[in-house]
């Protein structure tokens, strides 16, 4: 019984170690975060200090916006996200890159058009200064579940 117990116990804390996030990991997690709120409620500092100067940032039209041009939509309110959830997120980091993928979820007001949103996106961040900033972002239309 006794090496039953210490057999779980230890299998209990593999387990947990594997699934752990590393620091990195932690880290781009809540620059997603971050992202994710200001792209809600969005401030051209904010959107700023999470991008880098070359982001591409596409969307699922196929339309790919600069940095400016990313900031500026959703600063003038040309793109308005009323909500934002992310499911199935999975996070991986290899060095200073750090490779992102979930589903994105929203309720979007663009130009006054109501709209919902759900896409899959890949984000690629990249370690600058110890800051994990967005470089890349590409959104896919998910296709329509069939039975």
């Amino acid at each position: 019984m006794k090496q039953l117990l210490c057999l779980l116990l230890i299998v209990t804390v593999a387990s947990n170690t594997l699934l752990a996030q590393t620091k990195d990991e932690k880290a781009v997690a809540a620059a997603v975060e971050n992202l994710r709120k200001a792209m809600v409620d969005p401030t051209k500092d904010a959107l700023t200090n999470l991008t880098t100067a070359q982001l591409s940032y596409g969307h699922s039209s196929g339309k790919i916006e600069n940095q400016a041009q990313f900031i500026e939509a959703l600063v003038s309110g040309k793109s308005d996200f009323l909500n934002i959830d992310l499911s199935e997120q999975t996070i991986k980091v290899i060095g200073n890159t750090g490779i992102v993928r979930h589903i994105l979820t929203a309720n979007t007001s663009d130009n006054g058009k109501a709209n919902t949103a759900h896409i899959g996106i890949l984000l690629v961040w990249v370690k600058q200064n110890n800051e994990w900033k967005l470089v890349a972002r590409q959104a896919v239309k998910i296709p329509p579940a069939t039975n």
